[in-house]
């Protein structure tokens, strides 16, 4: 399917409204690649990138243009990173009228910071800030309480949530840290513990891969972050009323501000029920068309395999975005 095929704009729904039940979401941390803000560099938004920086006093640009591979698996400036891309490709996408619609927003992981600001939950300024210490608070956590994440592939949920117990009940520290999809698991613990689920998961016809994280993100080991962030959270002014934000940590969508310090703080050492977030928006909040916002499209692949006959629309660049809002001849 190209990105035409995904139809930007497709016919109003029925009823006579003029866009579709739309869902804004946001990809996390490991979204993040080398010279990814050369896609927003000639923007007007790009301004945003000096404000960001300010907030937060990191380096934002040098971040988006300069820094390799290697420097942005560091956690703090992964997640600042990927969030400045975020905010850039969402303020490019309204300004174009591509976000008519919107009924709901949803982040993965560091996404669901962006799913808020965009809902209208917190100013830029202090999203910024929460970000940068998010990003701290967990990288610090990480150098005391190393470890690791997998993905689980070729196993079911109830074959996955198995062999994490029989490694739990053998004294290994791992968990479920990501349901992302149908077959997409996502496992946080120690690297003796993930090695040791690796071998039963070979024993049932499964694999589990390595990936390039720098903690044992979502998991009881980021515990001490949790403690950290707290202090940040409670710095911030959550609007009372905003547009739903359906939460990584129980599926549910949240129009008020007074529950997400509670929620972010529970996220750190909780599963990302993506899977189930998506068909809450498809489902009880009936969206129909899901536009991604931030570097690749992690999550469009996701949300097919997840909500069938959706719309999906992958804003990563402004070239993709003027493609998506150009009229064909």
């Amino acid at each position: 399917m190209t990105d035409r095929e995904t139809m930007a704009r497709p016919p109003a729904a029925p009823g006579g409204d003029e866009a579709p039940r739309t869902a804004l979401v946001f990809p996390g941390q490991g979204a993040q690649k080398a010279g990814m803000g050369e896609a927003w560099r000639d923007t007007a938004s790009w301004a945003l990138v000096a404000e960001i920086s300010e907030y937060t006093g990191i380096d934002v640009e040098d971040l988006l243009l300069k820094a390799d591979d290697e420097t942005l698996r560091r956690t703090d400036l992964a997640q600042i990173a990927v969030f400045t891309v975020e905010v850039l490709a969402h303020r490019e996408a309204e300004a174009a009228g591509l976000l008519g619609g919107v009924v709901a927003c949803a982040g993965h992981s560091l996404g669901e910071y962006t799913a808020l600001h965009a809902a209208g939950a917190v100013p830029l300024a202090d999203t910024a800030r929460l970000v940068a210490a998010r990003g701290r608070t967990m990288r610090a956590c990480a150098e005391r309480s190393p470890g690791t994440m997998a993905a689980v592939v070729r196993l079911g949920p109830e074959t996955v949530e198995a062999l994490v117990g029989q490694v739990q009940e053998d004294g290994g520290q791992v968990w479920i840290a990501n349901v992302n999809a149908p077959g997409a698991i996502v496992l946080s613990g120690t690297a003796e513990a993930v090695d040791r689920l690796a071998e039963l998961a070979v024993e049932s016809e499964g694999k589990v891969i390595r990936l390039a994280v720098g903690g044992a993100f979502h998991s009881p080991l980021m515990a001490a972050a949790a403690d950290e962030l707290r202090e940040a959270l409670a710095a911030v002014d959550f609007a009372p009323e905003h547009t739903p934000v359906v939460a990584n940590v129980d599926a549910r969508p949240y129009a008020s501000g007074e529950h997400w310090r509670d929620l972010e703080l529970t996220q750190l050492t909780s599963p990302v029920r993506w899977e189930e977030s998506v068909r809450t928006l498809s489902g009880e909040l009936g969206c129909v068309r899901f536009v991604e916002l931030g570097p690749g499209r992690q999550l469009t692949g996701m949300i097919r395999r997840i909500a069938d006959g959706a719309l999906t629309v992958p804003v990563e660049s402004a070239a993709a975005l003027a493609k998506l809002t150009t009229p064909e001849p």
